[in-house]
């Protein structure tokens, strides 16, 4: 019997203009909660069904309930969690526009600002020139700090998203959903004034986002850890920290990840791993190879990373080197969320290919990079999730 490879996606998908204006609408105190609702609800239906008519096998809601700064937005995964979290207080310096300069010691690994980067620094030509494509377009954002003790606040929130996913699964006769959220290293990459201490930050997070993974699987659905900062946090740290001090800062990352998930279904949690969303060169991040032992203590039942960027792509070779831990599924992004070409179906399928040679076809479900909504033009979004349907199809065939 032939495997068929199934398909899904990272998360973010291109809002409609209707419900960017809403967006914008409900902000400015043009439109009431119950009205939004209703938008949000329809757009909800509407990315749904459109994915299931494409193909797509494992849906979700386009992470359109989640805060948005416009159709240009890197940060959307993140921001949302600001409503979310009790112990914040609101401020309003974007984090790309903190010139703090934080530096790290051996044994002692800190976070500089976004403005501080070594990526940024390397090509602070192209990052500066507004023309240059790494962050056009793209909104400023006021970002909180912890003053106070972390406690989850989102419990309505969350709800709504689960009853809107719900909504639209049903209607459009969907297969299986899943719900993106943060994960608790990446909440934690905020101004702390609070516990002083980085390893309280992040388990108070775990502490916390524990109630929003809880509510995600209660309903039925598979939730989506989004840790970028597992590896793109190489990159924010400067100078550049030995691989072993790395290791042992994502340790409590991955511990924190573990906690937070704690009796909730295995078969139901997936993680996602990405070096960063925004349109830069990407000299500086850290290898695949170099963090895999790490990521693959995570207690998940899938791993999704980055298998389609120019940077990443050739470390497929990682799971040459490397067991699936029982039970665990990847989902290799086999279209890039970093680039306008839409790849070829042919080269979706050789790539899918591969990764079922290496770890068996049944444990192998295609993805996407990153999110594409908020990176991409819609209609670019949408023409490389029909390439990665026709991909797994033609791969499916040669299996």
């Amino acid at each position: 019997m032939t495997t068929r490879i199934r398909t899904t996606h990272v998360g973010s998908l291109p809002r409609t203009p209707q419900l960017l204006e809403a967006n914008n609408r409900r902000h400015a105190g043009e439109i009431g909660d119950e009205e939004f609702r209703e938008i949000l609800q329809a757009s909800v239906d509407e990315v749904v069904a459109r994915q299931v008519e494409l193909g797509i096998d494992i849906v979700n809601d386009g992470e359109y309930g989640h805060i948005t700064s416009g159709a240009v937005d890197y940060g959307a995964w993140w921001n949302y969690i600001f409503s979310r979290l009790g112990g914040l207080t609101m401020t309003e310096e974007d984090r790309w526009a903190n010139q703090d300069v934080v530096r790290s010691t051996p044994g002692n690994i800190k976070l500089t600002s976004f403005a501080d980067r070594r990526d940024r620094a390397r090509f602070s030509e192209a990052y500066s020139d507004p023309d240059s494509g790494i962050l056009t377009g793209r909104a400023k954002v006021g970002n909180p700090k912890f003053t106070g003790e972390i406690t989850y606040a989102g419990g309505e929130e969350v709800a709504r998203d689960t009853a809107l996913l719900r909504h639209a699964v049903d209607a459009a006769g969907a297969q299986a959903g899943f719900i993106a959220a943060i994960s608790p290293g990446a909440a934690a990459r905020l101004k702390d004034e609070h516990y002083g201490d980085d390893t309280a930050v992040v388990n108070a997070c775990a502490a916390a986002l524990h109630e929003e993974y809880k509510a995600i699987t209660d309903a039925g659905f598979t939730v989506q850890l989004d840790a970028p900062d597992l590896a793109e946090a190489w990159d924010q740290i400067n100078p550049e920290p030995s691989i072993e001090d790395y290791r042992a800062w994502l340790r409590i990352r991955i511990d924190a990840i573990n906690d937070a998930l704690a009796g909730l279904p295995v078969e139901q949690t997936r993680l996602h791993i990405c070096w960063g969303s925004w349109h830069g060169p990407h000299t500086t991040d850290v290898p695949f190879a170099d963090i895999i032992d790490e990521i693959l203590r995570a207690k998940v039942g899938g791993l999704s990373f980055e298998g389609a960027s120019p940077r990443h792509a050739h470390e497929w070779r990682v799971w040459q080197d490397h067991e699936l831990p029982e039970n665990t599924l990847i989902y290799p992004g086999v279209v890039s969320h970093s680039m306008n070409a839409v790849e070829h179906p042919r080269l979706v399928a050789d790539r899918i290919l591969k990764f079922a040679e290496l770890v068996g076809p049944e444990r192998v479900i295609a993805s996407t990079d990153c999110g594409l909504g908020g990176r991409l033009h819609r209609q670019i979004a949408w023409a490389k999730l029909e390439s990665l349907v026709e991909g797994a199809r033609i791969a499916s065939e040669e299996l």
